[in-house]
């Protein structure tokens, strides 16, 4: 595990630990401290338990005109899952698919991608949040 931070906050016999490393953050419900002699300690680690939660940032209309556009595009039938967090690939589209998809995007938002940023888009999520943001610019 790379750290590039921790922090520590003693109590006594007790401490708390949070590590992160820019992108993960590690969480520890509390850490018992043994003192053994003067210069080595022992700890035992506990870790928290935490609630996962995932939100888009994307209006969930615009996520869903997304889901409906590649659902077409890739030509998916009804019971094939497809929300925020699918990914292109996982459904099966390749490069090709892709641009189509985006290209369905442009016309039904009446916007226009840049090429570069079109080529980032991997899951339906990164393509509404994309949007938006065009639509926002767009707005100005």
């Amino acid at each position: 595990m790379a750290t590039a931070s921790i922090s520590l906050q003693a109590h006594p016999r007790q401490m708390s630990l949070t590590c992160t490393n820019g992108t993960q953050a590690i969480a520890v419900n509390h850490v018992k401290c043994f003192s053994i002699g003067r210069s080595n300690l022992s700890f035992t680690l506990h870790p928290l338990r935490t609630r996962l939660r995932v939100s888009c940032a994307a209006k969930s209309d615009t996520v869903d005109k997304v889901c409906a556009i590649v659902r077409k595009q890739l030509s998916l039938d009804e019971t094939k899952k497809v929300t925020a967090e699918t990914k292109f690939v996982d459904l099966g589209a390749d490069s090709l698919d892709t641009v189509e998809i985006v290209m369905g995007l442009e016309e039904e938002f009446g916007i226009e991608m840049a090429e570069e940023k079109a080529q980032t888009i991997a899951t339906v999520e990164q393509a509404a949040e994309l949007i938006e943001e065009l639509l926002m610019d767009k707005a100005k």
